[in-house]
C-alpha cells in the first residue's frame, strides 16, 4: 500500500533529519533545511491522523506521543497506534473468512431458543445478528480449573487422537510440558495421525527451531503466524495471533486462558500460582471452533482445507444450554468482541462478575459498569494483586477509584496471577475464552470467545468466582482514596497509556 511505504520512507527521513541537526557539523542553512523537512513530515503525520476521526482524546494522545518523543514517538505510533492497518493488512483473510462463515451458516440449523429467559434472549438476539457464528443447542461444554486439570486432560485426549490433532497457541515453550506435549504429537503423527500446528512468532519465541525441526521431521506441519523476519516493514508483527485452539478428531475441542508452558502449572518460582480458566467443547461448538482454526490454517499455510472438509456429523445426545463460539480480531468486525462484552453486561439484571488480569475498559464499556452499579446491579471487578508489567498493573488500577465511588466492589487476588479471562451475568450467562478487558484484545489480537446461556458449565464458573474471592483482598474505598501521592501518580502516568495497552 502507498500510505504504508511512505510512512517507512518518513521514519527514515525523521532518522535522518535528527541525526543532521544533533550529530553533524554541516552548515547551518543544511540543518534549516533537515528542522524543515522534519517538521512537513510531522505536519502530515499529524493531519493524516486528525483524518481518522477518533475519539478526541486518543487523537490528542497519539500526537503528544509524535510531538514530544522525536522518531521514538513516531516508531511507537507506526507499530501500535495506526488501527487502520488492520484494514489492509489482513482484507484478503477477512473476505474470506466472511464467505467461509456464511456458507457455514447456510449448513447449521437455527436452533430453537425459546427456553431461554428474557435477558438471554436480548443478548442471544444480538449475538445472532453481530457475529458470522451460529448459536449452537446441540453442544456440551466442561470448565477446567487452573493447569492441572486442564493439561491432564490435554494430554489424556491427545493420546486417544485417531484421525487428526489441530492445535494453535499463542505461546507454546519448549520446557518440560512443552517437549511432552511435542512427543505425543511426534508419535501420534508417525501413526498416521494428521497434525496441523501454529504457534504465534512472537509469543512463541521460547519454542526452540529444534523442536520444530523435530515435528516438521515426524510429518507435522507447522507455521509462525506472522513470522517477526517478514513483519517489521508491512507493520503486521503488532498484531498477534492470542488465541488457545485444540481440536481432536473433530470431536473434541479445548480453548481458554492458559498457554503451554511450566509456569502455567505454577513451577516458576518468579511467578509462583497461576489462576486460569479452560473449557472442553463437545458436539457442534467444536465445528464452529475447528473453523476458526482452520481459516488461519488456510492464512499461514495457503492450503484449502475447508473445501475438502466433511459434513459436521458430531451430535451430541443432549445440548447443555446455548453456546456461541465468538472469533474476533483483525479478521473480523471492528471492535466486535468490546461489542459482545457491552451487550452482555447491559443485559445485567442482578449481577455482573468480571475476572481480568488486564481490566483497560473503553469508554462503553465503562460506561456500562458504571450504569449498572448505579441501577443497583451488583458489579464484582477481580483482577491480580500483583501483574507482570508496570504500566498494566497500575493502568488498571487506575480505574478503581471512579469504579468504587459508584459501588462497584473490587477484589485483588493475591494467592498468585490470576489470568483468567472472565465474565458471569445473572448467574446463567457468562464468557469464557483467550480476550482480555483491554485495547489489545479489542483492537489488535486475533482472540476467541465461548459464550454461554443457561449452561450447567456456569455453575462451575460461579463457585470457582466464590473460592477466588476468598483469596483475594476487597478493597475499602475509604482506604483506597487515602492512597499516597506516589501511588497516584503511577496510576495518572499509566493510564496515559490505557489506549494503546
Amino acid at each position: 500500500m502507498k500510505r504504508r511505504r511512505m510512512e517507512i520512507v518518513f521514519l527514515f527521513i525523521l532518522i535522518a533529519s535528527v541525526y543532521m541537526i544533533l550529530f553533524t557539523h554541516v552548515s547551518f542553512d543544511v540543518k534549516l533545511f533537515f528542522i524543515g523537512l522534519y517538521i512537513l513530515v510531522m505536519f502530515i503525520t499529524l493531519f493524516s491522523l486528525m483524518l481518522e476521526n477518533r475519539f478526541a482524546h486518543e487523537t490528542l494522545l497519539w500526537m503528544y506521543v509524535l510531538l514530544f518523543f522525536p522518531v521514538f514517538g513516531y516508531v511507537f505510533y507506526l507499530f501500535s497506534g495506526q488501527l487502520y492497518l488492520k484494514g489492509y493488512l489482513f482484507q484478503s483473510k477477512r473476505k474470506k473468512d466472511r464467505e467461509e462463515w456464511k456458507s457455514l451458516v447456510t449448513h447449521v440449523s437455527s436452533p430453537d431458543l425459546s427456553f431461554l429467559n428474557d435477558h438471554q434472549q436480548s443478548f442471544a438476539a444480538f449475538a445472532k445478528n453481530a457475529s458470522e457464528t451460529t448459536i449452537s443447542t446441540s453442544s456440551q461444554t466442561e470448565v477446567l480449573k487452573n493447569g492441572n486439570e486442564t493439561f491432564t486432560e490435554i494430554i489424556k485426549q491427545l493420546k486417544k487422537a485417531e484421525k487428526f490433532i489441530h492445535i494453535e497457541y499463542y505461546i507454546f515453550r519448549s520446557d518440560r510440558l512443552g517437549t511432552e506435549i511435542i512427543d505425543i504429537l511426534i508419535e501420534k503423527a508417525k501413526n498416521g495421525v494428521e497434525v496441523l500446528f501454529i504457534f504465534d512468532a512472537a509469543g512463541s519465541l521460547s519454542l526452540s527451531n529444534n523442536e520444530v525441526k523435530r515435528m516438521k521431521n515426524a510429518g507435522i506441519k507447522a507455521y509462525p503466524f506472522s513470522p517477526l523476519k517478514h513483519g517489521f516493514f508491512n507493520q503486521k508483527f503488532n498484531f498477534r495471533n492470542h488465541r488457545k485452539i485444540i481440536i481432536i478428531d473433530g470431536e473434541v475441542g479445548f480453548v481458554g486462558g492458559l498457554n503451554v508452558g511450566e509456569e502455567y502449572l505454577g513451577r516458576n518460582k518468579t511467578i509462583g500460582f497461576w489462576r486460569d480458566t479452560h473449557m472442553v467443547l463437545k458436539g457442534e461448538a467444536v465445528y464452529m471452533l475447528h473453523t476458526v482454526f482452520l481459516l488461519d490454517w488456510e492464512y499461514v499455510s495457503g492450503e484449502d482445507v475447508l473445501e475438502e472438509r466433511p459434513e459436521f456429523n458430531n451430535i451430541v445426545e443432549q445440548g447443555d444450554g446455548a453456546v456461541q463460539v465468538v472469533a474476533s480480531g483483525p479478521d473480523t468486525q471492528q471492535g466486535i468482541m468490546s461489542d459482545f462484552y457491552y451487550s452482555l453486561i447491559t443485559s445485567a439484571t442482578k449481577s455482573i462478575w468480571i475476572a481480568s488480569p488486564y481490566f483497560v475498559p473503553n469508554q462503553a464499556i465503562k460506561a456500562a459498569i458504571k450504569h449498572a452499579a448505579i441501577k443497583g446491579i451488583q458489579v464484582r471487578l477481580m483482577v491480580p494483586a500483583v501483574n507482570d508489567g508496570f504500566l498494566t498493573q497500575y493502568g488498571s488500577r487506575s480505574y478503581f477509584g471512579e469504579l468504587l465511588q459508584f459501588g462497584v466492589e473490587v477484589y485483588t487476588y493475591k494467592k498468585g496471577f490470576l489470568h483468567q479471562k472472565l465474565i458471569i451475568v445473572d448467574g446463567d450467562m457468562a464468557s469464557i475464552g483467550t480476550a482480555n478487558m483491554d485495547m489489545r484484545s479489542f483492537h489488535l489480537n486475533f482472540e476467541v470467545n465461548v459464550f454461554l446461556m443457561g449452561s450447567r458449565s456456569i455453575e462451575d464458573l460461579i463457585t470457582h468466582y466464590k473460592e477466588d474471592m476468598m483469596d483475594s483482598d476487597k478493597l475499602d474505598p475509604i482506604r483506597y482514596n487515602n492512597r499516597g501521592l506516589l501511588e497516584r501518580s503511577k496510576e495518572s502516568f499509566a493510564r496515559l497509556f490505557s489506549n494503546v495497552l
